[in-house]
């Protein structure tokens, strides 16, 4: 017999060890599928701009990902960049917020970063776990509220604490628009930004690029723009290695954000 599905009382909670569990293996079926890649299926179109690219495989793995949301999690709400957003009768409170894959042209191009990104928020917009799978990089980043944050590796684990601030050299990440007219006053603005900064890094994957603030590869993240399945996962990960994170939302204005990235160790997607 097929058991009913649970109402809100038997609704499984928001325990974010739990939940780091459920988005393990989402962003792990997620990441399987783009492990798949190959250059003759990837069916690439172009979406709203001359660099924004969906492939096959981008929408093959959300189902992927949904897929395990809805066996193990039937009654949380689930959004995402490709499918239309699930909102199931007597939600638990949970949203899941998925991107199957970040860094689309990276793939498209064979450029090894890109990743699955799957996080879960509460009704109170309090981000509660978060995994960014990248299967061509062969690691996988997470973090659950309270509970840090971790990079596994080749058979290995490790706890994130994001950059050494007194490193000599330090690398800034950033990223570009697709709209030409936003992108112009992004170059305008780089030089004062990156002051300060011993060079600086586009990779791709604002997903990955938080994780690499988290992971002391990068000492600063800024971007302008993202969506929030872009960075839902990242940031959080970055927040659980201690580096501090200012979403789009933060109180202040957008130049008092952009402004914080200049201290070592900040992220900031505005």
């Amino acid at each position: 017999m097929t058991p009913p599905l649970p109402d809100r009382a038997a609704v499984p909670g928001d325990d974010p060890l739990e939940l780091l569990d459920v988005a393990r293996e989402a962003a792990a079926a997620g990441a399987a599928v783009l492990a798949r890649r190959t250059a003759d299926g990837l069916n690439a179109v172009n979406k709203s701009a001359a660099g924004d690219w969906v492939t096959e495989f981008d929408t093959a793995a959300e189902r992927a990902v949904r897929e395990v949301l809805a066996r193990r999690r039937p009654q949380d709400a689930v959004t995402g960049e490709e499918l239309d957003a699930s909102v199931p009768d007597n939600a638990s409170g949970i949203r899941w917020s998925i991107d199957p894959l970040d860094g689309t042209t990276n793939f498209i191009r064979n450029i090894v970063y890109y990743a699955t990104s799957v996080a879960a928020v509460n009704d109170d917009g309090v981000w509660l776990a978060g995994v960014v799978h990248a299967p061509a990089l062969v690691r996988v980043y997470s973090a659950a509220r309270g509970h840090g944050a971790w990079l596994a590796e080749h058979g290995s684990v490790r706890r994130l604490t994001g950059p050494d601030p007194e490193r000599v050299g330090k690398l800034l990440g950033t990223g570009f628009s697709y709209d030409g007219g936003v992108r112009d006053e992004q170059y305008a603005a780089l030089a004062e930004l990156a002051a300060g900064y011993a060079d600086v890094r586009r990779l791709g994957s604002a997903a990955l690029d938080l994780c690499m603030v988290a992971d002391g590869t990068l000492d600063a993240y800024l971007e302008r723009g993202l969506n929030e399945y872009d960075y839902a996962a990242g940031a959080l990960i970055a927040e659980e290695a201690g580096v501090p994170v200012r979403r789009p939302g933060t109180p202040g204005s957008d130049a008092e954000r952009l402004q914080a990235v200049t201290a070592a160790g900040a992220a900031v997607v505005a």
